[in-house]
């Protein structure tokens, strides 16, 4: 019996994928891009389990998201503690932080992660059961002029990545003195309503009405777009952070629409919040987004720091790419590829292969094929740009015929001179 992956689950492959964005060499460049503008901006990786206490997510993201209730992966182990595979990766970065005391190493830390996460959801384009994402996230600065840089930093990925037509959009829900008193307007816009609205829209109203904003059925996003903004009902503090942020963006050069729908998913959410979307993703058109969490760290034992982040699905952006045929570079193909003919012409081969490898130039060997034509439809496979086949005759007279796979054209070498032959040739 054939075993196939779990549903909801993909493998990324050198090739032979499903889907074009499943290639490895595309995973390694994004990740490589990443990589260096995280760096750029200040920010150091960080790597946290795949599976937490349930409880850090239940107090972290919040008992009534739709992640708690209804997408965790949730197990007891041989003691019946309950776990659960990490969801997000806010909630476990806040916890290594107060964990490992970090705050006491200095009042700011800037943090970056790329990790699968996982969420009992049901499949479809741009959403899977294990997905990756790209986080970042910054510690100890209150100032709107951090939750700019995010946001500037979660841009100029998908820029120097080469995504087009990208729509930001920036909202506030305040502190707690604001979020009350929305809270009051909008359960008293809501209550008439009550009947009409989801059954998870019902439970939600008196425990956490806000999330009635995020709510995608039909219904009950009919019923919202009329209700209160709360924008109209945030405190001085937090109109004058928005104010000061929105300014900031508009200095960057970077093009906002304020949207004040917008309210994240998740409890910890306090001030900015964001997303990036996307015409190319159909209805699930969220590249990216975040948000300020001032006060994370204090729910999880830690210091009142503030906090601020995004993060960013990897299958998203890279299905993005492909919708917006956007080229991108490949890994190292082998620049030789040595083919002997015979046990001695083998020897001598596997010796310049590892020399080539040895010396920083790509190479490989046929270990398998018996006759030529075989060995070089295997170099071609693998994208060789040269190949050198070794015989009696090679071996005995000390020179080959070096040939070029795309021009068919072959150039006489000397066997013992192989390396800096190939060095002034060969270039990254």
């Amino acid at each position: 019996m054939k075993i196939q992956r779990p549903k909801g689950t993909f493998d990324i492959l050198p090739y032979g994928a499903d889907e074009s964005w499943q290639l490895s060499d595309l995973w390694q460049y994004v990740e490589k891009i990443i990589r260096q503008t995280a760096a750029e901006y200040g920010y150091r990786e960080i790597r946290t389990p795949i599976y937490e206490h349930t409880e850090l997510f239940n107090r972290g993201v919040g008992e009534t998201s739709d992640i708690v209730m209804k997408e965790m992966f949730t197990f007891p182990d041989r003691s019946e503690r309950s776990l659960s595979l990490r969801p997000e990766g806010t909630a476990s970065v806040a916890r290594a932080i107060v964990e490992n005391n970090l705050m006491q190493q200095g009042a700011i830390h800037k943090f970056f992660y790329i990790s699968p996460m996982f969420r009992y959801e049901r499949p479809q384009s741009g959403r899977y059961r294990q997905h990756h994402q790209f986080g970042a996230e910054g510690y100890g600065i209150a100032s709107p002029e951090q939750d700019a840089e995010v946001i500037d930093l979660m841009l100029q990925i998908y820029h120097r990545l080469g995504l087009k037509n990208l729509k930001v959009h920036v909202n506030s829900v305040g502190d707690l003195e604001s979020r009350q008193a929305y809270k009051a307007a909008l359960m008293a816009y809501l209550t008439p309503h009550f009947a009409e609205l989801s059954a998870d829209s019902r439970t939600r109203f008196e425990k956490n009405p806000l999330r009635i904003l995020d709510s995608k059925d039909p219904k009950d996003r009919e019923i919202v777009a009329k209700a209160p903004s709360i924008l109209n009902h945030l405190s001085p503090d937090s109109k004058l952070h928005f104010h000061k942020l929105c300014h900031i963006l508009d200095q960057i050069q970077i093009p906002y629409v304020v949207d004040d729908r917008i309210v994240r998913g998740l409890d910890y959410y306090n001030k900015t919040v964001f997303e990036v979307l996307t015409e190319n993703l159909g209805a699930q058109n969220t590249v990216g987004a975040g948000g300020r969490y001032d006060g994370l760290l204090a729910q999880f034992g830690g210091p009142d720091a503030p906090g601020v982040g995004f993060a960013t699905g990897l299958e998203r952006v890279l299905q993005v790419m492909m919708a917006q045929q956007v080229s991108y570079p490949k890994t190292d193909r082998p620049f030789i590829y040595f083919i002997p003919m015979g046990d001695g012409a083998r020897e001598k081969a596997f010796n310049l292969t590892a020399a080539c490898r040895h010396n920083h130039i790509p190479a490989d060997i046929e270990l398998s094929a018996k006759k030529v034509p075989a060995a070089i439809q295997n170099a071609l496979r693998c994208e060789a740009q040269y190949c050198c086949i070794l015989g009696t005759n090679e071996l005995e007279i000390g020179t080959a015929q070096l040939k070029n796979l795309a021009t068919r054209e072959e150039t006489e070498i000397v066997l013992d001179h192989i390396i800096p032959i190939l060095k002034t040739i060969f270039i990254r």
